[in-house]
Parts: C-alpha cells; structure tokens; sequence
C-alpha cells in the first residue's frame, strides 16, 4: 500500500511540474493571438457575421 501511495505522490508532482508549465504557456499563446493587432479585421469580420443578412 505504500509503494501506491508512493507512485502517486510521484505523479502528481510530476503533472505539477511538467504539465502546469506547458499549459500556462498554451494560455499565454492564445491570448497573445486574440490580441494581435494584424487579427483585428479577421474577428471583426467575424463578429459581424451573425448580423449579415445575406
């Protein structure tokens, strides 16, 4: 029962350091996209769209 308690322990600092990182930089990445200037047009277009009546 120990050795499971063990391996556990080792998991889940192991997401904690690995995955937490990675996720934070994926975060950052969009976020970075949503606001990039040169996408501005391309959102706008696509706000607009559900108001189109073509």
């Amino acid at each position: 029962m120990k050795a499971i308690v063990q391996v556990e322990n080792f998991a889940s600092s192991l997401v904690g350091t690995l995955w937490t990182p990675i996720f934070v930089g994926i975060f950052i990445a969009i976020v970075a996209y949503a606001l990039w200037p040169r996408n501005k047009s391309l959102f706008d277009a696509a706000a607009r769209m559900p108001l189109r009546e073509d």
